[in-house]
């Protein structure tokens, strides 16, 4: 009986906590559904499905994964841009998002005018990966044969203006080789034809391509972070390969229709940094190759405006243009 008092008064309390969390804004009275703009088995879809269901266990209504691929995010990140500004409908995107401002100048939407940041909720690298049975060993042996050979090699990405993508054109960039780029529409499919010959090399964030890693069914050569990977600690940056100073940080945030009330923005943020900070979330993002990151929502609008002009100089000096 005493046990049973218990576990009415835990419940109750449970009961108690989400009420005055959700009273506190009227806040959510339906689902929120978090939109990515890239098909499932790539970064953000990984991490969303970690958040969600946490989020899930702390509101009296469901978060909703909702995958709309395309246009490297931008189809989901115009759903959200012109969404009722209310809270329920919410972006998980990725550094990519900056990088299309510079590549899309005629957007039907603004890559930070049209939003209201959240939160950044995570970061990793990316990783230049090749299959276990090629040649190369290291990223010195893809810029020797590169040079040898002057558009003969290839790489795959997720497609024309996502991060992997620019990643790669940087490193053209910053050791002259010249290597064709072949775009896919999402990680998945790039993963597909790697593991399966059709491609030499590929570029892509750790999180999707951490479980072939861990397999041996990829070959890392190098992470695009200025440090080693913890995750992949055996696998040399770029940067100390012969590409001094050469850096890319793959990040992932969260994103409100503009004009959301700043009330409300600050209750999500508050949220999610609460479930961020969990041991079990910190966790599984590691697992996934990824570490929980977080800041304010003026931190990250800020942030988001200095990687949008940081990309927009790398898609101009590269000449990338739109499919």
């Amino acid at each position: 009986m005493k046990l049973l008092v218990q576990v009415i008064a835990t419940m109750l309390a449970f009961t108690l906590c989400v009420a005055t969390r959700t009273l506190a804004q009227g806040f959510p009275t339906k689902p929120v559904r978090m939109v990515i703009g890239y098909p499932p088995g790539g970064g953000a879809d990984t991490l969303g499905r970690i958040l969600a269901p946490k989020l899930t266990e702390r509101w009296p209504h469901p978060v909703v994964l909702d995958n709309r691929p395309g246009a490297s995010g931008n189809i989901g990140a115009e759903l959200v841009a012109k969404a009722t500004p209310d809270g329920y409908t919410l972006l998980i995107m990725t550094l990519s998002h900056a990088v299309g401002a510079g590549l899309y100048p005629q957007l039907p939407f603004h890559p930070a005018d049209s939003f209201s940041g959240v939160t950044l909720i995570g970061a990793t690298t990316l990783v230049f990966v090749t299959h276990p049975a090629s040649p190369f060993k290291s990223v010195k042996d893809v810029i020797a044969a590169a040079k040898a050979r002057p558009g003969q090699l290839s790489f795959g990405s997720s497609g024309v203006g996502g991060s992997p993508h620019l990643a790669g054109e940087l490193l053209k960039l910053q050791t002259g080789i010249d290597i064709a780029h072949v775009p896919y529409k999402g990680t998945g499919l790039s993963i597909t034809d790697l593991l399966g010959g059709h491609i030499p090399l590929l570029m892509g964030a750790l999180p999707g391509l951490l479980p072939h890693l861990k397999s041996g069914k990829m070959r890392g050569l190098g992470v695009t972070s200025i440090k080693r990977s913890p995750s992949v600690p055996d696998i040399p940056t770029i940067a100390e390969q012969g590409v001094p100073g050469y850096e890319v940080q793959h990040w992932f945030g969260i994103l409100a229709p503009a004009k959301t009330d700043p009330k409300r923005i600050g209750w999500l943020h508050d949220e999610l940094v609460a479930v961020l900070r969990m041991r079990d979330v910190a966790q599984a993002f590691n697992s996934a190759g990824a570490d929980p990151v977080t800041d304010t929502p003026r931190e990250f609008d800020a942030y988001l405006r200095s990687e949008i002009a940081r990309w927009t100089k790398v898609v101009r000096a590269a000449g990338v243009k739109p499919e």
